[in-house]
C-alpha cells in the first residue's frame, strides 16, 4: 500500500475565512519581519550594513550555518532530533586538516571525512532505532564522544600548517564566487534547495514528514520507518562532514578543537524558528532558510549598532530560539486539540407528519 497524499499541518495556519492581512502576518510574518529588520539596520547604518561588502563577508561566514540548519532539518522533519552537528563540525574541520599534514591527498581526505560523517548518523540512527534511546540522550553523548575524540586528537591545541602542505586546490573550496556571491554560500544555497525539492514534490520527502508526524501510521500505509529514520540521520551525518570540510577550508591552515559547539544553537534557532514561517507548523527547507537569514540580519545590525558588546549574539540566539520553541510548542497544542475534539454528528432529520391527501395515502399504507 503507498501513501500519495502530503502531509500538512494546519496547527498555525489561518482558516481559508480569515482576512487576508491574517493570512499574510500568518505565513509570511518572519518573511515581513525579515524586510522590516533590513530596512532598519539600512537606514540607521547605511554606509555599513546595506553594501555588497557586507553582504559578502555575511554570506560567506554564515555558509557553515546554513548547511548545518539543513543537517538539523532533516532529522527534526522525521521527528528526532541531531544534537551531535555541533560536535561533528569541528571534529571533521580538524581531521580535515590533519590528515593533510600527514600526506594524504584532499580528495581522499574529504571522502574520508563525508564518510567518516555517514558512520556516525549511521551510529546515531542506531541508538535510536535498534537501542530505542531518545534521540535527544542519543545524540547528545555521542556529541560528547566527538568532543572528546577531537581534544584527544590535538591534544586540546589549535592544529596549524605551518609547513603549508595542504592542497591549494583545498583552500580553493572557499575562495572562489560566482560573481558577486561566494561559493560557500552557492554551495549552501544549492543543498537547502535540493532538500527542498525533496521534502516537497518528492515521495520520499512525504514519507518523511509522515513518518515524522506519526511514526504508528506511517507504517500502517506501507512506509518503512526504521529505512527512513536512519537515512536522516545518516544524511545529517553527512551534511555535518560537508560544513567542517568547508569550515577547515576558511581557516587558511589553522584549525581549532573547540569551534565545533558554538555552531549548535544558532542551527537549532534556525530550524526552530523556520517551522513557524512558510509551512507554519511544520519543519521545513525555506523556513530554515529564513531562520538563518533573519538571525543573520538580527545580529549583524545589532553589532554594527552597539559594536563591541560581544553577548548580543548569544542572547539573539537564546531568545529567538525560546520564541520558536513556544510558538511551535502552541502549534503542536492546538494540534493535538483538534483531533481530540469529538466530532458532531448532524442531527438526524425528522419526517414531517403527513398532511390532506398525503395523511390519506399514508394511513390507507399502514392499513394494509
Amino acid at each position: 500500500m503507498t501513501m500519495n497524499t502530503s502531509l500538512k499541518s494546519t496547527a498555525l495556519e489561518p482558516p481559508k475565512s480569515a482576512p487576508w492581512y491574517r493570512k499574510l502576518t500568518t505565513v509570511y510574518g518572519m518573511v515581513v519581519l525579515t524586510g522590516v529588520l533590513f530596512v532598519i539596520f539600512a537606514i540607521a547604518r547605511p554606509d555599513t550594513f546595506a553594501t555588497l561588502l557586507n553582504f559578502q563577508l555575511l554570506a560567506s561566514s554564515q555558509s557553515t550555518l546554513l548547511i548545518l540548519a539543513i543537517a538539523v532539518t532533516i532529522p527534526m522533519v522525521a521527528g528526532k532530533i541531531d544534537l551531535s552537528i555541533g560536535y561533528g563540525v569541528g571534529l571533521w574541520q580538524v581531521m580535515a586538516l590533519q590528515w593533510q599534514i600527514a600526506g594524504m591527498d584532499y580528495r581522499l581526505v574529504i571522502v574520508l571525512s563525508l564518510l567518516g560523517g555517514a558512520l556516525v548518523g549511521l551510529f546515531n540512527a542506531l541508538l535510536v532505532e535498534l537501542a530505542q534511546v531518545d534521540a535527544f540522550i542519543a545524540t547528545l553523548a555521542t556529541g560528547q564522544v566527538i568532543f572528546a575524540i577531537t581534544y584527544w586528537t590535538t591534544g586540546g591545541r589549535q592544529v596549524t600548517d605551518n609547513a603549508g602542505v595542504r592542497a591549494s586546490a583545498f583552500d580553493a573550496l572557499s575562495t572562489w564566487s560566482l560573481g558577486p556571491v561566494p561559493g560557500p554560500f552557492v554551495i549552501a544555497l544549492v543543498l537547502a534547495l535540493l532538500l527542498w525539492l525533496v521534502l516537497e514534490f518528492l515521495p520520499a520527502g512525504r514519507y518523511l514528514y509522515a513518518v515524522g508526524a506519526n511514526p504508528r501510521a506511517a507504517e500502517l500505509t506501507g512506509v518503512n520507518r526504521r529505512r527512513y529514520v536512519v537515512s536522516a540521520m545518516v544524511a545529517s551525518g553527512v551534511l555535518t562532514a560537508v560544513a567542517g570540510v568547508l569550515l577547515a577550508s576558511k581557516q587558511a591552515g589553522v584549525a581549532q578543537a573547540n569551534i565545533g559547539p558554538e555552531y549548535l544553537l544558532p542551527a537549532l534557532t534556525a530550524a526552530f524558528l523556520g517551522s513557524t514561517t512558510i509551512k507554519p507548523g511544520r519543519v521545513n527547507a525555506l523556513g530554515t532558510i529564513l531562520g538563518v537569514v533573519i538571525a543573520t540580519i538580527g545580529i549583524s545590525g545589532l553589532q554594527q549598532l552597539i559594536p563591541g558588546q560581544f553577548f548580543l549574539e548569544p542572547l539573539f540566539n537564546g531568545l529567538t530560539l525560546v520564541a520558536a520553541i513556544t510558538i511551535a510548542s502552541l502549534a503542536s497544542r492546538r494540534r493535538a486539540s483538534r483531533a481530540d475534539a469529538p466530532i458532531v454528528a448532524p442531527p438526524a432529520e425528522t419526517p414531517e407528519e403527513p398532511h390532506g391527501d398525503d395523511a390519506v395515502s399514508f394511513t390507507n399504507r399502514e392499513e394494509k
